[in-house]
C-alpha cells in the first residue's frame, strides 16, 4: 500500500457522487434528463455541490490516517466538525439547497474508515467487510444516543421525527450496522452486472438503483409522504425488475413511466440514491 494509493480514496468518493447523479433515467431523482421531483435543484446543482466537497473527502482520509490504531469512536468524533464545515460549503455552492447532506455523512465516514483500515492492515487486502466493520465500530451506539435517548422535543430533524413516528433509523441505522442493505443487495448486483462485460455503466447503475428502491426503507420518501407511499415505490420497483429492468424494452419503458409518475406525485427516492453512491464507492475501493 502506497501513500499515493491512499490519497485516491477521496477521488473515488467524488467519482461516486458524479456517477450517481449522472445515471439516467432515475425515477423521481435529479439526473441528466430532468430535475426529478425537485424544483430547487438540477444536474448542475449537483456538479457544484460535488466540487465543493472534494476537499472534505481529502480531510476525512487524512483523519483516518491520523487515528489508525486508535479508538475508532474517537475517529468518528473527529469527523463531526469536518462534516459541519462540509455542509456549509455545500449550502454555499448550491444557494442553500440540500443536495448531498446524507452523503457528507456516509461517504465521509467511509473515506476515514478506508484509510484507517489500509494503514492498519498494510500487508493485507482490505475488503468491503473490513471497512464496514470499522464503520460499525466507529458509530457504535449512534442510534441509541441520537434517536432512542433523544431529549429534545423541538427542532427535530426529519430523521428524528421519522424515528419517533415509525421507528425508522434511516441512514444512521444503515451506517451503524455497516451498510447491510448495500452489502446484501446492491453491491452483489453491481458486481454481477459488471462481470458480464456487455452492459453500459449507466444501465448498470440504474438497474442497481431499482434493486435498492425495491428493498430500501427510504426515509426520504416517508418524510415527504408516508409508509404507504414507500410500499408503493417498493411495488413499482419490483414490477419493473420483473420486466427485466432497464435491460429490456418493456422495463425501460416502465422506468420512464415511473419517472413521470414519481414527478407528478412528488416522490423522490433520495435515500436509495445515496445508497447507490455508497455502493459505487465500495466497488471502486475494491478495485
Amino acid at each position: 500500500m502506497t501513500e499515493r494509493w491512499i490519497q485516491t480514496i477521496s477521488q473515488k468518493a467524488l467519482l461516486s457522487l458524479l456517477y450517481e447523479v449522472s445515471a439516467s433515467p432515475k425515477p423521481g431523482l435529479v439526473d441528466r434528463f430532468n430535475q426529478g421531483a425537485h424544483k430547487d435543484m438540477d444536474f448542475f446543482t449537483f456538479m457544484a455541490s460535488s466540487a465543493a466537497l472534494s476537499n472534505y473527502f481529502n480531510d476525512c482520509v487524512a483523519k483516518g490516517l491520523k487515528y489508525a490504531g486508535q479508538n475508532p469512536q474517537e475517529l468518528f468524533q473527529a469527523l463531526r466538525s469536518l462534516g459541519m464545515d462540509a455542509e456549509k460549503s455545500m449550502f454555499e455552492a448550491t444557494d442553500n439547497v440540500n443536495t448531498h447532506k446524507g452523503l457528507v455523512f456516509s461517504l465521509g465516514i467511509i473515506c476515514a474508515a478506508a484509510s484507517c483500515c489500509m494503514t492498519e492492515n498494510e500487508t493485507k487486502m482490505v475488503t468491503t467487510d473490513t471497512i464496514c466493520k470499522k464503520v460499525s465500530f466507529m458509530t457504535q451506539g449512534l442510534c441509541l444516543r441520537e434517536l432512542t435517548y433523544m431529549n429534545k422535543l423541538e427542532g427535530l430533524t426529519y430523521g428524528e421525527k421519522l424515528y419517533q413516528k415509525y421507528g425508522l433509523r434511516g441512514i444512521r441505522g444503515e451506517v451503524e450496522s455497516g451498510f447491510p442493505t448495500v452489502r446484501k443487495y446492491s453491491l452483489p448486483e453491481l458486481k454481477k452486472l459488471k462481470s458480464m462485460k456487455t452492459l453500459h455503466l449507466n444501465d448498470i447503475l440504474v438497474q442497481v438503483l431499482l434493486h435498492l428502491m425495491a428493498v430500501n426503507e427510504d426515509t426520504n420518501i416517508v418524510a415527504r409522504h408516508d409508509l404507504e407511499t414507500l410500499e408503493f415505490v417498493h411495488h413499482k420497483a419490483i414490477k419493473v425488475l420483473d420486466l427485466g429492468g432497464i435491460m429490456t424494452p418493456k422495463g425501460l419503458q416502465m422506468t420512464h413511466e415511473m419517472d413521470r409518475e414519481f414527478i407528478d406525485r412528488n416522490i423522490s427516492p433520495g435515500g436509495s440514491a445515496d445508497l447507490l453512491a455508497v455502493t459505487v464507492m465500495f466497488d471502486l475501493l475494491s478495485q
